[in-house]
């Protein structure tokens, strides 16, 4: 399954995506944020799509929805919004659901990695 995670302002959030990358067992890893979070680093390979966040939520739904395209190989994805806010979410969510794929929200907990 692939990860799908998004790395908005605010480092101190992209700590849970980096938990995320480490312990979960994933197929591809594809982190989506802005300019700033072109500096996130991992031992793990994945892939960056660099969208602007400050985007109309429409507009910023699209351009995800049309930077997808193509990048997901199954019929379900682990989505962490743990860093963002609810018009990011929102449009990805939606840009995801349009793709059209299933979603998992996964978290990282003292227990491990869960789907919720």
């Amino acid at each position: 399954m692939e990860l799908i995670a998004l790395l908005s302002t605010g480092k101190g959030t992209w700590a849970q995506v980096s938990g995320l990358m480490t312990y979960g067992e994933w197929d591809k890893i594809i982190l989506i944020g802005s300019a700033f979070a072109k500096d996130f680093k991992h031992n793990k390979k994945f892939e960056f799509i660099k969208v602007d966040l400050d985007k109309k939520l429409k507009d910023l739904q699209e351009d995800l929805l049309q930077k997808l395209k193509g990048k997901i190989a199954g019929t379900e994805v682990a989505l962490s919004i743990a860093s963002g806010n609810g018009k990011e979410h929102m449009a990805l969510i939606s840009a995801l659901i349009n793709s059209p794929v299933g979603i998992r929200f996964a978290a990282l907990t003292k227990e491990g990695v869960i789907d919720l």
